[in-house]
């Protein structure tokens, strides 16, 4: 178990840190392998390498990420987090990328999906305890409000999980962070398969959560994080994921609230 002092004091075997490996860009496993990789991955490793720490990422269930930083099974985790004001209730939040939601569908978008209001009667699928989620539980109650039909949700453990079932013709739309979107845009089928539908929404930072019973941990992770951007490291990795749009050029604590309506 991870020292919930200070899990990252000097001497420390590792720096503990949990993460949903389904997430690509963002962290997945790489093609044909076991071996983790994506942008969180690469920036983890990163923030090690400048705390002087090796990084041990475990592969963790999302919704059970926050708990986990919480009661002291890992030292942070990185995995793609939305920092939302529910969610600061729980951890601390270092940002380092703003992010939206997307909705992924088929070539030629035959449902003629362009924002949430479209979605209305539609089959849609996402992952579980995520922000996405509970926007479209909240885009359902708005079409049944107005005596429209509700949205056929589907959630899933995993994102990758949510994607197999739309990619075997069983939902209409895709939900998931508008990053993901893009690469799955990109990447299946060639570019030819799927196609982002609309713009983003609900932009967002994500955020390295961390206990807030450590803060010395949290100011170290901040110092570590700056000296990537200052140094270029950052900005190298954001090229080398194609996530440049999503700059942020400094890590703010909670800032997620500032972004919510």
């Amino acid at each position: 178990m991870v020292c919930s002092s200070l899990a990252i004091a000097k001497g420390a075997t590792a720096l503990r840190v949990g993460s949903d490996i389904s997430y690509a860009p963002l962290e997945f496993y790489a093609a044909g392998s076991h071996a983790m990789t994506g942008f969180d991955i690469d920036l983890a490793r990163a923030i090690g390498t400048r705390l002087g720490v090796p990084v041990a990422i475990a592969n963790h269930r999302f919704d059970d990420l926050l708990p986990a930083v919480t009661d002291g099974r890992f030292a942070m985790a990185i995995s793609a987090l939305s920092d939302t004001r529910k969610r600061e209730k729980a951890v601390d939040f270092i940002d380092y990328l703003l992010a939206g939601s997307g909705m992924l569908v088929p070539r030629g978008n035959p449902r003629h999906v362009f924002n949430l209001g479209a979605l209305c009667g539609l089959r849609v699928d996402v992952q579980k305890g995520t922000s996405q989620e509970i926007a479209l539980e909240s885009q359902s109650r708005a079409c049944a409000s107005v005596h429209l039909r509700p949205l056929d949700i589907h959630a899933f453990a995993t994102d990758d999980q949510a994607f197999a079932y739309f990619a075997a013709g069983k939902s209409d739309v895709h939900v998931t962070d508008y990053p993901v979107v893009a690469y799955l845009a990109r990447t299946q089928g060639g570019g030819t398969a799927y196609q982002a539908a609309g713009k983003q929404f609900d932009v967002v930072p994500y955020g390295i959560a961390i206990a807030k019973k450590n803060p010395a941990e949290r100011a170290a992770v901040t110092r570590a994080l700056l000296a990537l951007i200052n140094d270029g490291t950052y900005d190298a990795l954001l090229k080398k994921w194609g996530l440049s749009q999503g700059a942020l050029r400094s890590a703010p604590l909670d800032a997620g609230t500032l972004f919510e309506r």
